[in-house]
């Protein structure tokens, strides 16, 4: 059927995980807990930075960018995702799968620029610690922040202007729990050759920009903390970097595991449990990985909780 004869769909009806109502409320409570505590633990991060003087470092500037970009990042999908747990008819309007879709790719892309900015300052600070504060200057540091959206939004307008074309369907039934590339290609009655391909550049760039930054800071790093002949500087100068580097490993081994698996290989289910992980279990993880293995962060958040208690 020829793309200009399709026309577009007032609605796209999302077919989620499963039609059991009694397993359908189990993971309505399971992701609305997960929802809560990405919220609470992101935001409490954020004001921990905020209210404390001795967080007001490029570091913890980072990660309190990098809590607020999971809230958002969960956000997009989360709260219709559980709505749809609790009603029968799963529907998004077409104007909302778009907008989902724009955000969705933005955002992700936009985390993986800015665990790349957060590893370059790792690095500068273990390799290069006497230019560090003139070289991440707040400036510097609101700048690299701001490119990293720019990055993002960017990625995700092009292939939403491109996508857009697209979407004349054969059918409006989606199988997943939200509007992505995958399930959008399967239902499109048009050609999805030129859309896979600029999928596939952007993606391709942006995953080895941000990845090669993150490899070689951290060779740097490791390098720097070889040669360091105090044990004392060795252990001080790891513990900086192993919240971010676990954050790193978990987000770009599970985003490396989606887009990189053969073709032949793909099935829906396995798409689902990997977006859930994606794009709802890791802005969880994010502030538990930063507030548990981050001396100053657990010491800080233990000083605010005894003054909230204290009261």
């Amino acid at each position: 059927m020829a793309g200009e004869n399709c026309t577009l769909p007032d609605e796209m009806i999302l077919l989620g995980f499963t039609d059991h109502v009694l397993l359908n409320s189990a993971l309505f409570v399971i992701f609305l807990l997960i929802y809560i505590i990405t919220v609470v633990g992101n935001i409490s991060i954020i004001v921990v930075v905020r209210i404390n003087s001795r967080l007001q470092t490029p570091m913890y500037y980072f990660l309190s960018n990098l809590s607020f970009l999971d809230i958002c990042y969960s956000t997009v999908v989360t709260p219709k995702m559980l709505v749809n747990f609790l009603v029968q008819r799963k529907t998004i309007p077409y104007a909302g799968c778009i907008l989902q879709l724009y955000f969705y790719a933005g955002l992700a892309t936009t985390e993986c620029y800015l665990l790349a900015v957060m590893a370059y300052d790792r690095y500068l600070a273990i390799c290069n610690p006497l230019m560090y504060t003139v070289i991440m200057s707040q400036r510097i540091c609101i700048l690299l922040v701001i490119l990293s959206y720019v990055a993002g939004f960017l990625n995700s307008s092009v292939q939403i202007g491109y996508g857009i074309k697209l979407s004349c369907c054969n059918s409006n039934i989606l199988d997943h729990f939200f509007y992505s590339y995958s399930p959008m290609n399967k239902v499109s009655c048009s050609d999805i050759s030129i859309s896979q391909m600029l999928v596939f550049i952007f993606a391709g760039f942006n995953e080895i920009t941000t990845t090669s930054v993150v490899l070689i800071s951290y060779c740097c790093i490791l390098s720097t903390i070889f040669r360091m002949h105090s044990a004392d500087g060795r252990h001080k100068a790891f513990s900086t970097c192993t919240s971010h580097l676990t954050a790193v490993t978990i987000f770009y081994g599970t985003l490396l595991f989606m887009y990189l698996r053969p073709s032949s290989s793909h099935s829906m289910d396995e798409d689902k449990v990997v977006s859930v992980f994606y794009s709802v279990v890791i802005p969880m993880l994010n502030p538990l990985i930063y507030s548990l293995r981050n001396k100053e962060m657990k010491d800080a958040m233990r000083r605010v909780l005894d003054r909230i208690v204290s009261k």
